[in-house]
């Protein structure tokens, strides 16, 4: 079992907990993925094998068994930590907000996880501990993005793997999708200020009077041409539940703090967190991608 490379702030519930001093943390976004997750507190195990043979397409089964220590970086409810527990040796699981206590209460009957509560630039292990880190949909969350990835990329040993989902600047899409991205905007900017209870209630209302349109209207596409479909706005969430639609819609509205980036971009970030070049999926979600520890 790896070693604390330094001493935990205290322990709440039997989860250790290191307070961060740094600066590269939104207290609100922390706090909105906090509730976000005590709502949205437990997935099947056909939600989470479905979503998450679309995040590791690069890392199948058989790559994931290759791997002896893991790192799941901002790991909210634990899903992404119980698709790669039973594969890999040791998984640590961290999160900066009370949903650490969520992902403990999904993980706790696996042996080979361990929770703990810090934020990115806190990870309280040695540089070069582990062999395997994955962060999806975290860092498009954190003011600093790149410093962020360059404090998480440190953890990884040379030659170890990250697998990395960053939010994509649409810049693959045709202009009305960017154009009803923007106008979404809109919502976002009013929703993520609501209290939590009106917050919910606004989310639910645009995963029922927005999201479910658009799913229906890629289904009907689909009937016509696969390509037509994918080409649709929300075509991701045609195999998808309500109950993922409805975290979805309160992840996508009900965030104060959202960033997205180009292939480009994302590259340039790796290769200053000194990864090498990236594998990108051709699939959605965009972006999500493999890059290896120079």
């Amino acid at each position: 079992m790896l070693e604390f490379s330094q001493e935990p702030t205290s322990f709440v519930d039997g989860i250790p907990v290191f307070e961060s001093e740094g600066k590269n943390l939104d207290p609100d976004t922390v706090k909105a993925f906090g509730e976000e997750w005590e709502r949205f507190d437990a997935f099947s195990d056909d939600e989470i094998s479905t979503a998450g043979k679309e995040y590791f397409d690069l890392l199948p089964d058989h790559v994931l068994s290759e791997f002896e220590n893991a790192l799941d970086m901002g790991c909210g409810s634990g899903r992404w930590t119980k698709y790669i527990a039973p594969h890999v040796k040791h998984v640590v699981a961290i999160d900066p907000s009370e949903a650490c206590f969520v992902a403990k209460r999904n993980t706790a009957d696996l042996a080979n996880v361990r929770i703990l509560k810090a934020s990115v630039e806190n990870i309280p292990f040695p540089d070069e501990s582990f062999d395997l880190a994955i962060c999806l949909g975290v860092l498009h969350h954190i003011p600093d993005t790149q410093k962020a990835l360059s404090e998480l990329c440190k953890k990884i040993k040379p030659g170890g793997t990250l697998l990395l989902y960053l939010y994509y600047d649409l810049s693959n899409r045709n202009l009305l999708f960017r154009a009803l991205h923007r106008l979404s905007e809109l919502p976002r900017m009013l929703i993520h200020r609501f209290p939590s209870a009106i917050k919910d209630l606004s989310c639910d209302f645009m995963a029922l009077f927005v999201y479910l349109p658009f799913i229906g209207l890629s289904k009907l596409s689909a009937l016509v041409s696969e390509n037509l479909a994918e080409k649709m706005p929300l075509s991701y969430y045609r195999n998808k539940t309500w109950n993922i639609i409805r975290n979805d819609a309160r992840d996508r509205f009900g965030t104060p703090l959202e960033q997205r980036f180009s292939k480009s971009q994302i590259e340039e970030m790796l290769r200053e967190a000194n990864m090498t070049p990236p594998m990108f999926s051709p699939k959605a979600p965009f972006w999500h991608c493999t890059a290896k520890k120079a």
